[in-house]
């Protein structure tokens, strides 16, 4: 009988989970919101959810096979769940071709680019959204209005999210619903509808063990803090926008956060501030995808910072 000797670098870790399953959790975690969304704005939800999976699927699968040279993984999940978080942060009235765009950038340049899964410097999903941010404003910031007409698509009614109405000084924090804000019933992209939804996502990451409870609670409380201390509301700040989506969902992503859980609650709590301080002194009414860009960015030096005792001190000392 033939055996394969494998040798690789120390440490060596092993775990029961596996790359496909993980993947699939976090999908499977997200359902709530996306059923949320589809209640809400209806086939618009749908299509954008199903565009952005596709092509990210297909992106991946033709760059591996056609470009790399390289068998294409897209059974384990990854691909999908792209698609999957880049729809959740897109209107559900996107026209398809920028959805498409949205999902070649997310792939092409924000994962395979870097060398594909466990390479990448930046959140894939969150590259793709700001790209078409920056690129369609017009098209981005228009967000569909819930109850309207659930068969409409690209012509869906539009309005304002609560941070524009709040940045622009046509309401104030206390005008807002809070009850409308957690339940979903407000203008805005697929997965900042539903605040409740995306908490059951997180209760079940969390007793699967996929993710810790660090990132999302430095994120939130950090952005709490600082919303209490400035004047503003720091429910409203919660429970509006990307701030749980991008904090359970996205801030977590294995490959571009810290490895330590004082690297991860230093990591959530420069999110939080930062996200609060674009949202109340910045252009944008927004801040979550560009607070995690930033702190992905940073997350090489916090890794050496808050080095892992089982590396020894010796090992942070050549790191630093």
């Amino acid at each position: 009988m033939s055996r394969k000797l494998v040798i690789s670098l120390p440490p060596h870790f092993h775990a029961p989970g596996s790359v496909a399953g993980c993947m699939w959790r976090v999908t499977a975690a997200l359902l709530p919101a996306f059923l949320c969304s589809v209640f809400f704005f209806g086939i618009g939800a749908l299509a954008v959810t199903a565009i952005s999976i596709l092509a990210c699927v297909g992106f991946e699968y033709a760059i591996s096979r056609w470009l790399l040279g390289v068998t294409p993984r897209i059974s384990d999940g990854s691909a999908a769940l792209t698609g999957f978080l880049l729809a959740l942060n897109l209107p559900s009235n996107l026209p398809p071709w920028i959805v498409i765009i949205g999902a070649f950038v997310a792939i092409g340049i924000g994962k395979m680019a870097f060398g594909g899964l466990g390479c990448n410097i930046f959140n894939p999903a969150l590259v793709g959204r700001v790209f078409l941010l920056l690129s369609f404003p017009a098209q981005m910031t228009s967000w569909p209005v819930p109850g309207g007409d659930l068969m409409a698509y690209t012509d869906a009614a539009t309005g304002a999210t609560v941070l524009q109405l709040v940045k622009s000084g046509a309401v104030s924090f206390s005008d807002v619903d809070l009850w409308r804000q957690a339940v979903g019933n407000t203008a805005g992209s697929l997965g900042e509808v539903s605040a409740l939804a995306l908490l059951v996502g997180f209760a079940y990451l969390l007793f699967k063990r996929v993710i810790s409870w660090h990132i999302p609670v430095s994120v939130c409380a950090a952005a709490a803090v600082l919303a209490w201390c400035v004047g503003a509301n720091p429910l409203v700040e919660l429970l509006s926008g990307g701030m749980l989506l991008g904090a359970i969902f996205m801030a977590t992503d294995y490959v571009t956060s810290p490895m330590t859980r004082k690297g991860m609650v230093v990591y959530g709590a420069m999110i939080g501030i930062i996200t609060i301080v674009i949202r109340l002194w910045g252009a944008y009414p927004e801040g979550m995808s560009f607070a995690i860009l930033i702190m992905n960015g940073f997350t090489p030096l916090i890794n050496r910072i808050f080095v892992p005792r089982r590396f020894s001190a010796g090992r942070r000392a050549a790191a630093l």
